[in-house]
């Protein structure tokens, strides 16, 4: 199953989705929707295998990873959503959405969104932290991700992050 995930900087998201099993793919860049959400916004496309990481806990990652509650004012650059490419999908993640809302003290702006198209960042950003991950950037933003994850999702990380740690 393929999903787009956009929220923060691509950087960080296509790190924490690097270190998760059940993820065979993380292509990094810009994905835009359909207007009003027709401009790019930084976010990744992820190919996942739900049998191994469920939608829902994909989801909860994603929420979890950045700050998927603010209205901050990097929103446009930083479009907090899931993209799905059909409407059957789009209902699914809508409903994980909801569920999900009740582990959160202020309202989600997570939305559900159309994919309508993905363009790739320079090759020269791609895999940035595994490029470089004692980078200032890295150790400022991605790393306080991954130890996240390596505390709360620990059962749901690739077999290589954890023998990593």
């Amino acid at each position: 199953m393929k999903i787009g995930l956009g929220g923060g900087c691509h950087w960080c998201t296509e790190a924490v989705f690097q270190t998760l099993a059940g993820i065979s793919q993380v292509e990094q860049g810009f994905i835009r929707s359909d207007p009003p959400n027709a401009s790019w916004s930084e976010a990744v496309l992820v190919t996942f295998d739900p049998a191994e990481l469920p939608l829902e806990v994909l989801i909860e990652v994603h929420l979890r990873t950045h700050a998927a509650t603010s209205h901050h004012k990097m929103r446009g650059k930083y479009r907090s959503a899931i993209y799905v490419y059909d409407a059957g999908t789009g209902v699914r993640v809508g409903r994980v959405l909801h569920k999900l809302q009740k582990g959160f003290d202020e309202p989600l702006v997570t939305k559900a969104l159309f994919l309508a198209d993905f363009k790739a960042s320079d090759d020269q950003f791609q895999n940035y932290y595994l490029k470089g991950p004692d980078r200032p950037f890295c150790k400022s933003y991605i790393d306080p991700k991954l130890a996240l994850l390596r505390r709360d999702y620990a059962a749901v990380l690739r077999q290589d992050v954890e023998a990593a740690e």
